[in-house]
């Protein structure tokens, strides 16, 4: 193909595409460095264009991405199944690109699916953006690379049937269903008659049995998963039904709106009780895949609570020979159901177990990030423009007790020092100190609504070295997981 010239417009060489009687590419203006949507050719569809040269370029807006995706069918989200995958969330709409070179140059684009829209309800609130806008963010990105193989765009933490529509409208197609608002955590410890008296008070006509018939399905005998046994007592039973049996039935509830609003489009549905008090156990791992399967949601992921911490922007804290032995029989739970994969939530920066997880889950796995590319974000005004970090992080500092109240952290505030009491070339080692990253990612609402204009203009201005940093962060997460 024929490079092409734009006057007063550099043209990005892997966006360019000819289809359907016309040529199509991605160029970013000389004036203003504002990116713009050029067509040679049928540009029936596109609307608000302006000649230059022999092209017409259109603004990068939504009606241009929908008019897009009807021309490019490969710029819209499918259904990813049960295939390795990985969720690369994005807070500023910008940080596709970079992960679209971290999945290249580690060969990830083999054998790994992406997620390149990814963003949850709470993050949207936080952002003040819209799911429409994260998914054509990331189509964006993905246009402008030349990315041509499956992606896939995740409704996070979905917890109510109201969280929908939007995702829909949009066209997700992967739907992450949060049900740890009905889990009953005190289920934990509770004594034999507590337990009983929850159970009774179970929604049972949501749940669609009958207390007698689950003790048959899970309790007359030995259920055997290859080396691993998993016996239930009625104590056990018990447990998980109080626990979990509110979740279950509260994710059945979503599950079957979906399909109804999905109207007959496939779509893939992950379960996740990873943020929750305690851990999922092996009984109550197998008692929540048998009841959303027998409900014939199509569940392709399932994310538990896994023993030991999972913490914002750091890594694993807990015992690892423990957590070993516990993945290993999550992951033959999962061997015996044979149709969903385990799901790493708050997946970022856990480089020490993603070996055992690469191992023991054997390319059944989807890997969850979220905020980490808006910390790289924040490594570079560190490295770039020192007094927009040092405001951030006072910034960040004044409001971590009120934005810490939905996380699960150790970061300390009184370890993390002030800008002022450092010099511009400690600045950058202090986006990977403990307690001050859990700060500043945890802040990501404030600060970008504080600060939001300086860094996409710092990003947009650097574009070549925030590509750089995501990609060597991004290439630590995905080289495990790299099947060779």
């Amino acid at each position: 193909m024929e490079s092409i010239s734009v006057p007063g417009a550099a043209v990005y060489p892997s966006s360019v595409v000819e289809q359907g009687g016309a040529t199509f590419f991605l160029c970013r203006r000389d004036s203003d460095g504002a990116r713009r949507l050029g067509v040679i050719g049928a540009a029936d569809g596109f609307a608000g264009g302006e000649p230059a040269g022999a092209a017409q370029l259109y603004p990068c807006d939504a009606a241009s991405a929908a008019a897009l995706r009807a021309r490019l069918p490969w710029l819209s989200p499918v259904a990813l199944g049960t295939r390795t995958s990985f969720g690369f969330g994005d807070r500023m709409g910008t940080a596709t690109p970079g992960h679209i070179q971290a999945m290249r140059s580690t060969g990830a684009e083999r054998t790994i699916a992406p997620i390149y829209a990814q963003q949850s309800v709470r993050e949207n609130t936080r952002t003040g953006r819209t799911p429409q806008q994260v998914l054509d963010d990331a189509m964006w990105g993905i246009f402008q690379e030349g990315w041509r193989a499956q992606w896939g765009a995740d409704a996070d933490h979905v917890k109510e049937v109201s969280d929908l529509a939007p995702f829909v409208a949009a066209g997700y197609t992967f739907y992450t269903i949060d049900p740890s608002d009905y889990v009953d955590n005190a289920a934990q410890t509770d004594a034999p008659d507590a337990l009983r008296q929850k159970v009774g008070a179970l929604p049972w006509g949501q749940l669609g049995t009958s207390y007698d018939e689950l003790r048959d399905r899970y309790c007359a005998a030995p259920h055997q998963l290859g080396a691993l046994t998993v016996e239930f007592r009625e104590a056990d039973l018990l447990r998980a039904l109080a626990k979990y049996g509110r979740a279950v039935a509260h994710t059945a509830s979503i599950a079957a709106a979906l399909t109804a609003q999905r109207a007959g489009a496939a779509y893939d549905v992950e379960m996740s009780v990873d943020e929750t008090d305690t851990p999922t156990s092996v009984h109550e791992h197998f008692f929540i895949a048998g009841e959303l399967l027998a409900r014939d949601i199509p569940l392709v992921s399932l994310a538990p609570r896994f023993v030991g911490k999972f913490q914002k922007g750091v890594d694993y804290m807990g015992d690892m020979a423990l957590f070993e032995s516990e993945l290993a029989k999550h992951a033959a739970i999962m061997d015996h159901f044979d149709s969903y994969k385990l799901s790493i939530h708050t997946g970022s920066d856990k480089f020490s177990i993603y070996p055992a997880i690469a191992r023991l889950a054997h390319g059944r796995v989807h890997v969850k990030t979220a905020g980490t590319s808006y910390l790289e974000a924040v490594r570079l005004a560190a490295e770039r423009d020192p007094a927009l970090f040092r405001a951030m992080l006072e910034d960040a500092r004044a409001h971590f007790a009120h934005d810490r109240k939905t996380y699960f952290l150790d970061a300390q505030l009184d370890k993390v020092p002030a800008g002022d009491a450092l010099s511009d070339a400690d600045l950058p080692a202090l986006v990977d100190q403990f307690d001050a990253r859990q700060v500043l990612h945890v802040t990501f609402g404030t600060l970008l609504d504080l600060h939001g204009a300086a860094i996409a203009r710092l990003v947009d201005e650097r574009e070549a070295e925030w590509r750089a940093g995501l990609e060597r962060h991004f290439a630590r997460h995905l080289k495990p997981f790299v099947a060779e």
